[in-house]
């Protein structure tokens, strides 16, 4: 997708949005977690892209696939929750945006849990037994 037609969405829908906040207030946010979605769809071709080369990297570089599987979806859980905290914090609802990053923030943690074990594992390969 071309970039300068993302930004002529984003552009002509941010000067809706101007024109129709005072006129009528649901519909202008409505619009703009509509172009929000649209826009992400129209990357989601790129998006796909990028992991299919980080896919052919690890693969090059003999990496376990979990590894790359799960680097992948940390990728993928931190973008789609600061999706959600930006639309929510356009609507005002800041105190449930952190709540989303909080959720983003565990959910990546716990992923994140069999590469730390096999980091603490390979460390404690290196040290000496008793």
């Amino acid at each position: 997708m071309d970039i300068t037609q993302i930004v002529l969405i984003g552009l002509v829908v941010s000067i809706l949005f101007i024109i129709l906040k005072d006129v009528n207030p649901a519909f202008a946010y409505f619009l703009v977690l509509c172009t929000g979605v649209l826009l992400f769809f129209m990357i989601m071709q790129q998006i796909v892209a990028v992991f299919q080369v980080v896919e052919k990297l690890g693969e090059k570089a003999h990496i376990e696939s979990v590894y790359i599987t799960t680097i992948l979806k940390v990728i993928g859980i931190a973008y789609i929750a600061e999706l959600g905290v930006h639309f929510t914090k356009d609507a005002g609802l800041d105190s449930i945006a952190a709540k989303i990053e909080l959720a983003g923030k565990i959910t990546i943690l716990m992923l994140a849990i069999p590469i730390i074990q096999a980091v603490m594992e390979t460390i404690l390969g290196f040290l000496p037994s008793s």
